[in-house]
């Protein structure tokens, strides 16, 4: 049950969306880049870069609020030693959004002072939002847009063309469908997008899951795992994942004829409580890890 899964996901539109982003790059000034706060290298897809190049680029670390503050600080950190400007927002509340015009113009600062010297003052600057599927890229947009409603569905891949949104005097957005790529190369960034819901549960073993998603968590935050399920005084590193899901399951109630564990049903609730951030704010993915 230590076993990473192989996960591999790629419908037939994400092709189609690579030739769409690299035919719409030429329509915008600078591209942003959300990502998901609690697994920021695996939320990104390695694609972007080859298909963004040279062109002005901030990444928004989205659903910050569920992922460890400490660790958002320190990856903001490393993305701007990188040349990347980053800010930690959370498109569900809002917060941290009014930070995302001023990002773009620092990072477009030489670009408008150029425009501004050619006469073209208040020239309109266009952005395109690019980031895998549910990710967050279309709340983003409906709270940056307001009055311009982009499709949204707690379900991957759920937006299908390019549509353009204005958020504010002379800035207009470009939304993108989701991407992700035809194979992952590193099982953990399979099982790391699967964690949070980023791959459709139904493609994935809910059990083998939610099993290592108990091991990951053991090991990097045991103190939210234990004050979640009433593990204090139990020793979590003589407990293989399966066996810390039964335990879990059976601390909960869930039973079934004979008294053994509902593990289906513990995986479920396992699973959508750290992804709705119950088990405590978290971070699967450290700077440099």
């Amino acid at each position: 049950m230590s076993e990473a899964q192989t996960i591999q996901w790629f419908p037939g539109h994400m092709t189609k969306t690579k030739r769409q982003i690299e035919k719409s790059l030429k329509l915008v000034d600078a591209v942003a880049e959300i990502i998901d706060a609690r697994i920021p290298t695996s939320s990104r897809n390695p694609v972007l870069s080859q298909l963004i190049q040279n062109k002005p680029r901030v990444i928004l670390m989205n659903k910050s609020d569920m992922a460890d503050p400490v660790q958002t600080s320190r990856w903001i950190d490393f993305y701007k030693a990188n040349g990347i400007p980053a800010i930690a927002i959370d498109c569900r509340t809002g917060k941290g959004l009014n930070g995302f015009i001023p990002l773009v113009k620092n990072v477009l600062s030489s670009r408008i002072a150029s425009w501004e010297a050619k006469g073209m003052v208040g020239r309109q600057i266009r952005v395109m939002v690019v980031g895998i599927p549910n990710v967050g890229k279309s709340s983003l947009i409906n709270r940056l847009a307001k009055n311009s409603k982009a499709n949204v569905e707690d379900r991957p891949g759920v937006t299908r063309s390019n549509q353009w949104f204005t958020i504010g005097k002379g800035f207009d957005l470009l939304d993108t469908p989701g991407v992700l790529w035809p194979k992952f190369e590193d099982k953990a960034v399979g099982e790391r997008l699967a964690f949070t819901g980023a791959v459709k549960d139904d493609v994935v073993d809910t059990e083998q899951l939610a099993s290592r998603l108990l091991e990951v968590l053991r090991e990097s935050y045991p103190n939210d795992l234990k004050a979640r399920y009433k593990l204090e005084g139990t020793d979590l590193s003589a407990l293989k994942g399966y066996e810390l899901l039964e335990l879990i399951g059976k601390k909960r109630g869930m039973l079934i004829s004979g008294g053994e564990t509902d593990v289906e049903r513990a995986s479920i609730m396992i699973l959508d409580e750290f992804r709705s951030a119950k088990l405590g704010r978290i971070t699967l993915e450290q700077v440099g890890g």
